[in-house]
């Protein structure tokens, strides 16, 4: 099972050094490698991300700032010269702390934690799928199934309701008093346009919801109820 990985640092040394371990694991897939944190967020919104290693000192956006954007975060094992980041690290649900300069053995170390855990985690999701888990929604001349813990937030667009889930976004021929029904437990009506995923909340800031990057307004009418559920 090969495992997709991505490298961001800002130092070159840096970034060959962590190639170089990458390629003599063969369950590593390096898709690609980032000098700043914004690019790196960009790349992740848009592609399946599975470990990530990632610097901390780095100029526009820091290792740190990166996380705290992300909803949805892959295995992070922070690559780094400075220890005093390591509890804001574990606070973020980091899977490991490589203090510069590391060796082979402690990085193959840190990507064994990462691969388990998501390899533990396929399977519990796998589990919990098997209990009915997911919805039928009409897209055109077509049924979609899709699992809820996909879906990020939706979205009222005139006659559709965008669906946004990790990996795709799906249009679908339902009202949103229709969808909001068919969903489980850990979904909530913030806005008359939009309901989103408690879990893939990463941040709430005034009349604001921030999934990612993406900000959703909680309505007025809404603003309650939401509060009173979260």
């Amino acid at each position: 099972m090969n495992f997709n990985c991505i490298a961001v640092d800002d130092e070159p040394m840096a970034i060959g050094k962590i190639k170089s371990f990458v390629e003599k694991l063969p369950q590593l897939k390096l898709q690609a490698t980032f000098r700043n944190g914004a690019d790196a967020l960009q790349f992740i919104y848009n592609n399946p991300v599975q470990i990530l290693f990632l610097d901390i000192q780095m100029d526009k956006m820091t290792g740190i700032e990166l996380l705290e954007q992300l909803a949805i975060k892959p295995q992070v094992i922070l690559t780094t010269a400075f220890s005093e980041y390591a509890i804001r690290g574990f606070e973020l649900s980091v899977t490991d702390y490589l203090l510069k300069p590391y060796a082979f053995e402690r990085f193959a170390q840190a990507v064994n934690k990462a691969t388990e855990y998501i390899q533990w985690q396929q399977k519990a999701e796998k589990n919990s799928r098997e209990i009915v888990d997911y919805i039928f929604v009409k897209s055109g001349y077509k049924l979609v199934k899709i699992f809820q813990d996909e879906i990020l937030y939706i979205e009222a667009m005139r006659d559709f309701q965008n669906i946004v889930c990790r990996t795709e976004k799906i249009l679908a021929s339902h009202s949103m008093a229709e969808l909001e029904p068919m969903l489980k437990k850990g979904f909530v009506r913030c806005h008359k346009s939009y309901i989103v995923s408690i879990p893939k909340i990463n941040n709430i800031e005034r009349d604001r919801v921030y999934v990612g990057s993406k900000s959703i307004p909680i309505g007025e009418s809404y603003k309650e109820t939401f509060f009173k559920y979260i």
